[in-house]
């Protein structure tokens, strides 16, 4: 039985949840870097218990494949019942643990009173997490944001009632929701966030280096580190986290290796959606993969013109073979 120990066990960045971004494919390919445990795609609890699972995105989002090691389910709701029901149902599904998005900050989803709107409704993130953790034999965990605006920092709060209701790990992006994705993020509330509760603790928000990682365990005392964006075309960057956390140093990927990994994700992600989709899907992964490339932006137009997926892997393979790497 998976226990959420094994996550501060395990030596190695966690893979933040990213809508459209973390699906099976990119967990795998990062778990094969390093990567020590990811986490889905949001997923909708209350639109999940009405389609009754009839939905073919809230499908696509629960594949998994073979090797991508452990991996929670993430689910977003403000509504007790259905965060309890749809826990319960997807928990034979494959994941290891259920994670409780109180993070986004996306207008259509704070709008509907979810994600990090849950924030500023403390008696409401205690229902949501007491009923999901009652519902599922899967550990649960959620991820939380430093707070609604720089007026409002309370996630120490919010992670002592999570844990209090049965949350075994919190994670925590230190960021308002104000803020969204930009300016920095203030690493003393992970640190605050670590001396309220007694569960593990996971820190997120600017690691984009082995030494990022390092000195953000260093200066907060959490358990371990999650990375959202930075991993985005840069699935080494957990390798180079798990070497920095052993003491040693890892070489970054050469641009033929970057490319090489672009043309395996389009396989897998044809693979998992079908050509028309998968194609669709990959575009924003390539010019991730590419980016800071000679050549890049040429490269990137012409992937977006192509209308086939021989075409896009043939020209994938020759800009690997190019003479400007």
């Amino acid at each position: 039985m998976f226990d959420i120990s094994d996550l501060t066990a395990r030596t190695g960045a966690g893979l933040a949840p990213m809508a459209g971004v973390t699906d099976a494919a990119m967990r795998l390919l990062c778990h094969e870097q390093g990567a020590a445990w990811a986490v889905s795609e949001m997923l909708s609890a209350k639109g999940w218990v009405f389609s009754k699972g009839k939905n073919r995105n809230a499908l696509d989002l629960l594949k998994r494949l073979p090797g991508e090691g452990i991996a929670g389910l993430q689910l977003f709701g403000s509504e007790p019942r259905y965060m309890a029901a749809a826990a319960k149902d997807l928990e034979g599904w494959g994941f290891q643990f259920i994670d409780i998005n109180f993070g986004c900050p996306a207008p259509k989803i704070t709008g509907n009173g979810e994600g990090s709107a849950m924030l500023r409704d403390p008696a409401g993130v205690a229902a949501v997490v007491k009923a999901t953790a009652e519902a599922t034999s899967l550990p649960v965990t959620v991820k939380i944001r430093s707070g609604w605006d720089e007026e409002h920092i309370n996630a120490p709060e919010i992670a002592r009632i999570c844990e209090d209701n049965g949350a075994r790990a919190v994670a925590v992006h230190a960021r308002t929701r104000t803020q969204q994705y930009s300016g920095r993020a203030d690493w003393s509330v992970i640190a605050r966030v670590k001396a309220a509760v007694g569960v593990p603790v996971f820190g997120n928000g600017d690691v984009r280096s082995g030494a990022d990682a390092v000195r953000m365990i260093g200066e907060t005392g959490c358990d371990g580190v999650i990375v959202g964006r930075a991993a985005q075309g840069n699935p080494w960057l957990f390798h180079e986290i798990a070497a920095a956390l052993r003491g040693e140093t890892a070489a970054p990927p050469t641009p033929a290796q970057r490319v090489e990994i672009a043309l395996r994700h389009f396989r897998l992600e044809v693979a998992l959606y079908g050509e028309k989709r998968g194609m669709l899907e990959m575009r924003k992964h390539i010019a991730w993969y590419v980016h800071g490339m000679p050549g890049a932006s040429r490269f990137r137009d012409r992937i977006n013109a192509l209308d086939s997926a021989d075409a896009v892997m043939e020209a994938l393979a020759r800009f690997a073979e190019s003479a400007d790497l």
